[in-house]
């Protein structure tokens, strides 16, 4: 039985007429499908287990000029850039949230929110991309590209 957003998300899709758009629920090393120009995550990757993992599975299923846009929380590299009022949420909720989550799951290598852009680089760059960047930011979060 699928969940509500994705029986929803169907609905709207079947409304609109639209016929090239597909809504499933799968793990992030298993979704089906190739050739994918585009995927996207949005501040999941610190909470997975294996988050180099995913990011192979990713790259695998992308077409040789398509993009990852990755949304993860707004963290610096080193604990002192990260002492600030978002950032101090963030380190409470990963405590709490984040790096159990990912314990408990296979591999389990805790990331957590406050992971950094040089630690995301790194979980990407093993799972097989070439090519990564900070595309934008807000205060609240890093958009980062990854490409093949």
């Amino acid at each position: 039985m699928p969940h509500r957003s994705i029986e929803h998300a169907r609905d709207l899709a079947k409304q609109e007429g639209l016929a090239n758009v597909t809504f499933e629920v799968a793990l992030a090393k298993e979704y089906p499908g190739t050739n994918y120009d585009l995927v996207t995550t949005f501040d999941c990757l610190h909470d997975m287990g294996d988050p180099v993992g995913a990011s192979a599975h990713i790259r695998e299923t992308l077409n040789a000029n398509g993009n990852w846009m990755i949304v993860e929380p707004m963290a610096q590299d080193d604990l002192s850039g990260n002492l600030n009022p978002v950032g101090r949420i963030y380190y409470a909720a990963s405590t709490m949230i984040c790096v159990p989550s990912s314990l408990s799951q296979e591999v389990g290598l805790g990331l957590g929110a406050q992971a950094g852009e040089k630690r995301l680089r790194e979980v990407v760059t093993k799972g097989g991309f070439s090519r990564f960047r900070r595309a934008s930011e807000t205060p609240f979060n890093l958009i980062l590209e990854a490409r093949p």
